[in-house]
């Protein structure tokens, strides 16, 4: 038995489902989960000692490669020094400054351990800033497992979400908390003119991830983003911005720089961490006052600016800010989408490709999907079979038709090659 089986088996013993993450378990595409022993640069190995080339790089937050020298060596020094305080630190003043710095409309920020901790702290502080409790969120965006994000959820939840518009996504929240949330549909200005007509004074925020990553990569459309920040200005609602996957992914500014759209609220993880456990929310700071120890909007967080994931952070900034890494990012994720998409039309396979920065999305569909409908009636059956193709010819792609992917730096021209001769040898058993 191969030790990826082995593990497995073992794991589900003590932990539910054997992972501590639902899409890890590989139960859209089957088969059993990889179980991973070290990484570098572009590449993992599994338990097998089997090496792949990575395309989720940990969700997202890996975009100077796996174990890049210059975080490890940041990583050991702050570690020397204690892996936790409880008290305030330098360095999270220089994190803080610097993002503040690289994404303008963040006047002040408050660090926190996970993206779910952003975006359900965001809220909360919207809620108390505005007094109102309706929040508007999207169809397939996920922004966390808090209780009032998790309706019509994208990421794990998306093929398990009740048809019903305003069903919770998950057993155990409360009919009672998602009826403050309005649903509506992704890319739908009228739908959010409407909901704004008719609810406009009791909506204290709008979510929306600014390009939607958790029901694969979709991009918004310009009016709708004029949409939504225009009537949250007339309305007095808080427009928060889930950069959680997007910041420092898509752009150095986040999604916001690339669509000139200036949000009241954005919540940062992933890459701000540089694959440490870190996120963040802030913006306005008349907003931000209202938080704890100033205002009477409570949040707290003993783990909150650790300061070996403020190193990880700070010098994963540091890498990405240098001359040409955005260039270099993008000018590689289009040209595996292009790799790929050209390997398709040789088969006669649709199929759809896009991509933003180190973020792409692949479709097995005749047009690049622009909404939740569109994503769940893309062919799940081919992009099954291309997953478990691509993991035999030793590429891991993201275990779900409804997940972006990523690249990262280090996936140079060689790796690229690779990637489509392996989508070559793929396609041609669908």
């Amino acid at each position: 038995m191969a030790q990826n089986e082995i593990l497995f088996e073992r794991a589900q013993k003590t932990i539910p489902g054997g992972v501590n993450s639902p899409v890890r378990a590989f139960r859209q595409v089957g088969g059993t989960p990889r179980f991973i022993q070290k990484a570098l640069g572009p590449y993992f190995w599994d338990a097998d000692g089997k090496k792949y080339i990575d395309l989720i790089m940990s969700w997202g937050p890996m975009i100077a490669g796996h174990a890049h020298p210059e975080v490890v060596e940041a990583v050991q020094k702050a570690a020397a020094t204690g892996f936790s305080y409880g008290a305030p630190t330098l360095g999270e003043i220089e994190l803080a400054e610097r993002i503040c710095e690289l994404v303008p409309s963040i006047e002040q920020l408050r660090m926190v351990s996970s993206g779910t901790e952003a975006t359900m702290s965001a809220l909360r502080l919207a809620r108390g800033f505005t007094g109102r409790d309706l929040i508007i969120k999207f169809e397939g965006c996920y922004h966390g497992h808090a209780d009032s994000l998790l309706v019509k959820a994208g990421s794990g939840l998306l093929t398990f979400a009740d048809s019903t518009q305003n069903a919770p996504s998950s057993s155990g929240v409360p009919q009672d908390v998602v009826k403050h949330t309005l649903v509506l549909p992704y890319n739908d200005s009228p739908a959010l003119q409407e909901a704004f007509r008719r609810h406009g004074d009791a909506i204290a925020a709008v979510i929306l991830e600014p390009i939607a990553g958790n029901m694969n990569l979709i991009r918004p459309a310009a009016e709708f983003l004029t949409a939504v920040r225009n009537l949250t200005q007339q309305y007095g609602s808080v427009l928060i911005y889930d950069e959680v996957m997007t910041g420092f992914r898509v752009a150095l500014g986040g999604a916001q720089s690339l669509q000139g759209i200036t949000p009241d609220l954005t919540c940062l993880g992933k890459v701000m961490g540089g694959g440490m456990p870190m996120a963040a929310f802030g913006g306005k700071k008349d907003i931000m006052v209202k938080l704890a120890p100033l205002g009477n909007v409570y949040q707290a967080g003993t783990l909150s600016g650790n300061p070996v994931a403020v190193a990880a952070g700070l010098k994963t900034l540091e890498i990405i800010s240098r001359a040409g890494f955005f260039d270099c990012l993008s000018t590689q994720t289009t040209k595996l989408m292009t790799g790929i998409k050209a390997v398709a039309q040789k088969h006669a396979i649709p199929l759809a490709v896009d991509s933003v920065g180190g973020m792409f999305g692949i479709y097995f569909a005749s047009e690049v999907p622009t909404s939740y409908t569109a994503v769940t009636q893309t062919n799940l059956d081919q992009f099954k079979q291309f997953f478990h193709g691509m993991l035999n010819a030793g590429v891991y792609l993201a275990p779900s038709a409804y997940e972006a992917g990523f690249t990262s730096i280090a996936h140079d021209n060689a790796v690229i090659d690779e990637i489509v001769v392996a989508t070559d040898k793929a396609m041609q058993t669908l």
